[in-house]
């Protein structure tokens, strides 16, 4: 009869397919994670392409392009050197300034005092007459109160180069507080470099920045 026929049929290809799945491969439930690759592919430096970009500069900090060729982010607590970085930068445009200003103007009573001299020679006629001292004294006084405040970074509860400075209120909005951070920081890099060729600009030429500018083939 027709029913048996299709039973019987039906039968021989289940035993078919059931022999032919001894043969199959065989997966093995694991409750175990596929293992991820040892290798791991380090992020290249925004600001120096072809080196990989320190661990520990993973752009949450503000300005952080990767840019750490000596690798003191390997030896030093990132918060020191943001505070040292920032110091610096403020001390650089500073300087900046001033090496400008004195090949604009001049106080008369100034000239009188330091015989007209600027940038390393102004330095060495100051130590001459012991103002620099006074000044050494005044900023060694300013390092205390930084050195206090740099604790309180490490202990978490104060942002490297923050010491509540905003007399004009700029940073009253988060982003504009966040602008203006990023701006101190370029400016204050630049003006690191800009201070060490005018240094250099004045030991091969004997002058200033603005005076050099202006009479460049006269140097």
């Amino acid at each position: 009869p027709k029913p048996v026929t299709t039973m019987l049929r039906s039968a021989a290809l289940l035993s078919a397919i059931g022999a032919a799945s001894a043969f199959a491969p065989m997966s093995i439930p694991s409750n175990r994670v596929a293992p991820k690759s040892s290798v791991t592919m380090q992020a290249m430096s925004d600001s120096v392409p072809f080196l990989k970009r320190p661990e520990k500069l993973d752009g949450s900090m503000v300005g952080d392009v990767g840019f750490d060729p000596l690798g003191f982010s390997n030896v030093a607590d990132l918060k020191f050197l943001r505070e040292a970085e920032i110091k610096h930068g403020r001390v650089a445009m500073l300087a900046a300034a001033g090496s400008m200003f004195q090949d604009i103007a001049t106080d008369p009573s100034y000239t009188g005092i330091a015989s007209g001299a600027k940038m390393t020679a102004l330095h060495d006629t100051m130590v001459k007459q012991g103002a620099m001292g006074q000044i050494l004294v005044w900023i060694g006084f300013l390092e205390v109160f930084g050195t206090m405040a740099l604790f309180q970074t490490f202990d978490g509860n104060r942002a490297p180069g923050d010491f509540k400075f905003d007399p004009l209120g700029f940073g009253k909005k988060p982003e504009a507080l966040a602008r203006y951070e990023l701006a101190e920081l370029k400016n204050g890099r630049l003006a690191m470099l800009g201070v060490g060729g005018m240094v250099h600009g004045y030991f091969i030429t004997g002058k200033g920045p603005i005076e050099l500018l202006t009479n460049f083939q006269g140097a």
